[in-house]
This record gives C-alpha cells, sequence and structure tokens, in this order.
C-alpha cells in the first residue's frame, strides 16, 4: 500500500494509494484507515519540506550559519512515523546546529504541530494507557508510552510558560456581559508521598442581564504549586476581563473560609456568599430544631425557600435561631445550631439572595465547584493515580485551556504564529 506521488502544481499534489476493500466492511475500513494514514505520512512528508532551506548560508543575529548537508530525521506524525532528509546548519566554529525546517514547521519534540495538539489534548482527558490504546485502536497509531508523555509534558510547558504574555480572547458571546463571577475553591488530590493535599480552582464567570452565565475561564494550580502563585493568575485573568468589560457588576461567590475573601475582597463590587453552603447549615439546624422527620423537612423547605426568594430573610431567620428552644437539644444539637447562628450572623451582608437574584447575579458556587470535580477530581483523582506536583500542574494547564472555550485553538494558533518558545534547560 504505498502511495505514488502521481503529479505536482505549486504547493498542490496528487497521490495515489492502492486499497484492498475485500472481506468483511470492518475489515475493509480497517484497510481504508491504512491507506488514509499512508497518503497521510506521503503527504505530511512533502508538506514538511516546504519549510526547509535552500542550503545557501543564513545570517541569524551577526552569525552565518553554513550547511552540513541534508541529514534524514524521523517525525512523529497524526498518520505515522516519516523519515525527511532537511539541511542542518551550524556555524563554522562549530557548537550548536540549527533546522529551519523544524522551526518554519513548527516541530515539537519531533512530532508535527497537529500531532502535538491531538496528543496534549488527550492527555488533558485520560491517563497515558487510554492515550496510547486510544490512539492504536481509534488512528492506527501504535506509539511508546513514554514518548506520549514527554510530548504532552513539553505542551504542558509551554502552556505554563506562556501564561503571563499570552491573552486569550473571549469567545463572541450571545448577549452583553452585565456580571461577572469571580469564585476560588479548592480540593484534595493525592500526591506522591501518599499524602492528600490541596488543589485550587478558581473560575470567572460572564453572566447577561437574565443571570444567563455565557462564557467560564477557568484556572487551576496543582498542590505545594504554592496559593500565592495561584491567586497571581486568578488576578491576571481578573485584570484582563476587567479591561473587556469595564461596565460590568464584579462579584465574589465563595463559601465562608477567610482566604477565599481575602483575596476576592479587593477584585469585586459585592460579595455574595455560596446559596448552598448556607442551606447545608440550615439543614443542621433544621435536625437540631425539630423533632420529627416531616416537621423538620417543612421548616427547611420553608426556610430555604424564604431565604432564596424574600428580602431580609436571612435577618429572620437569624432572629427564629436565636429564639429557638435548646432545653430539649443534645450537647451536639445545640452546638450546630449554635454554629449555624454563628454562620448566618458572621455572614449576613453576603445573604441578600432576593436582591442578588432580582439582580441578575449568581447566588452558588456551582460553577467553581464544578469545577473542582471536572478540572481536577475527573482526570487527577481516578483509582490508583499518585501525582508529582509538577506533573500535576502540567495536566492542570493542559486541563484549564482545553475547558475554557476557544483557548485550545487560540493557544495553537499562537504557537503556529510565533512558534515553538525556547524553554529551560531543565525542562
Amino acid at each position: 500500500m504505498q502511495p505514488i506521488i502521481s503529479g505536482r502544481e505549486g504547493d498542490r499534489i496528487k497521490i495515489e494509494v492502492t486499497i484492498d476493500l475485500s472481506g468483511s466492511m470492518l475489515e475493509a475500513e480497517e484497510s481504508i484507515l491504512r491507506g488514509v494514514n499512508a497518503v497521510g505520512d506521503a503527504a505530511t512528508a512533502e508538506a514538511l519540506k516546504r519549510f526547509d532551506a535552500d542550503g545557501d548560508p543564513i545570517a541569524i543575529g551577526d552569525a552565518k550559519w553554513y550547511s552540513k548537508g541534508k541529514l534524514p530525521k524521523t517525525y512523529n506524525t497524526p498518520y505515522g512515523v516519516i523519515s525527511v532528509e532537511r539541511h542542518v546548519y551550524q556555524r563554522a566554529e562549530g557548537g550548536k546546529t540549527f533546522c529551519p525546517m523544524d522551526d518554519g514547521a513548527r516541530i515539537i519534540r519531533k512530532s508535527t504541530p497537529r500531532f502535538a495538539k491531538i496528543v496534549s489534548h488527550k492527555f488533558a482527558n485520560g491517563a497515558a494507557a487510554q492515550v496510547m490504546d486510544d490512539l492504536e485502536q481509534n488512528h492506527g497509531r501504535c506509539c511508546l508510552k513514554a514518548s506520549l508523555q514527554d510530548l504532552a509534558t513539553h505542551v504542558g510547558t509551554v502552556v505554563q510558560a506562556k501564561e503571563e504574555n499570552w491573552n486569550y480572547a473571549t469567545p463572541e458571546l450571545a448577549g452583553k456581559v452585565t456580571t461577572v463571577g469571580i469564585g476560588v475553591d479548592g480540593t484534595c488530590m493525592l500526591i506522591c508521598d501518599q499524602k492528600w493535599r490541596e488543589a485550587m480552582t478558581g473560575s470567572l464567570s460572564l453572566y447577561d442581564k437574565r443571570g444567563e452565565r455565557l462564557h467560564t475561564i477557568y484556572v487551576g494550580a496543582a498542590p505545594e504549586y504554592g496559593k500565592e502563585t495561584f491567586f497571581d493568575r486568578m488576578e491576571r485573568e481578573i485584570v484582563r476581563v476587567k479591561t473587556l468589560y469595564s461596565t460590568a457588576h464584579f462579584v465574589g461567590i465563595a463559601d465562608g473560609a477567610r482566604s477565599n475573601w481575602d483575596f476576592l475582597g479587593p477584585h469585586i463590587d459585592e460579595q455574595i456568599l455560596d446559596f448552598y453552603h448556607a442551606t447545608q447549615y440550615l439543614a443542621r439546624a433544621a435536625a437540631a430544631i425539630c423533632e420529627d422527620d416531616g416537621e423538620r423537612e417543612r421548616w427547611l423547605d420553608e426556610k430555604c425557600h424564604n431565604l432564596k426568594h424574600k428580602h431580609y430573610a436571612a435577618q429572620r431567620i437569624l432572629r427564629d435561631l436565636q429564639q429557638a428552644d435548646t432545653r430539649k437539644m443534645t450537647p451536639e444539637q445545640s452546638k450546630d445550631l449554635q454554629e449555624c447562628i454563628t454562620y448566618f450572623g458572621n455572614h449576613l451582608h453576603q445573604m441578600r439572595y432576593a436582591r442578588y437574584r432580582d439582580k441578575g447575579m449568581p447566588i452558588g458556587s456551582g460553577v467553581t465547584e464544578a469545577a473542582c470535580k471536572t478540572l481536577v477530581k475527573q482526570r487527577l483523582c481516578c483509582s490508583g493515580m499518585r501525582w508529582t506536583p509538577e506533573g500535576a500542574q502540567i495536566i492542570l494547564s493542559l486541563r484549564a485551556l482545553v475547558l475554557t472555550e476557544s483557548r485550545w485553538h487560540q493557544f495553537w494558533q499562537k504557537i503556529n504564529q510565533y512558534g515553538v518558545p525556547a524553554l529551560p534547560k531543565h525542562q
């Protein structure tokens, strides 16, 4: 099934291949896939040659570089492994070499950009063994696991290296942004030292005047990556969003953790305590106040409904909690009631849910909590997984880029435009 280049016209080529369609339909389809991959390899080899130099000396800065002749090199493509001869340059005094074709074609770790994009996207969504099996079963590509890991790691490292300098445009939205909800939260994952440590997640969600979410930006940081580093990344995103939507109302949505509000405070116009955390405290208070299940359910439904829909409901609920009869309560029930009273007392200014809803503001941190699950748990907390902080951060960087609509495409557009940035040697 060796393809033949039967015609050329400028940058266009015609490739002929013979495909055996005998056997069952499945067998025929497998044969077609092999033919398509063979054509892909042949076309990719020709496409790469377009970026090669002609062998004449070239100037880079103040230095002159000379071709050592055409030397063969193997490349990973979406279709297979190919060998291409290309010019390799070196200065007269020796030293490091330079390959114009690799630079012009945006080669990443001996892989074409499309193959690097495919592999790193798959790594953002699945483990190395799953990626290797997927490529073999669905793409007819047999690859070494170590090579795939090295490629995805390199792409993730580029994402991290350019996160401060490369800005990403917000996709075209269906409505005008009137509110921006900012949330931060933490979730635990298993590190190689067999200890559970906290990974940080953040979200910036854009809402229209009806409270419909239009777009969400995700940020993630692995344990030991540093909360300060995470907050720095969040701040950069907040500054960019504020530049784009300067007239929007910025609100912070979080649970009662002090560290969350210490960070959110300077960046927002209004604080909103996560409604669902408030209801969890009410559920514990209901169990303390009401003796039977039916009464408990009715009490909780009423309080939650009022808290969500009626103005100044939080103050009235707090008063009811303070006036509850504690004489028949167990010490544990009294403790639960008192914790609910303290929680409401400390956060009344953040619990004006009817007002928030009237103005189309979000009242729950579900987006951020969902980020904990989709960004961290689904990928990094599968059975048997343990991570180094560095490895976890690579995956989180890739995953945040994939989950934030349009950013994955924009990242590869920047690679296509600017090339693959040089990274520190230890990377």
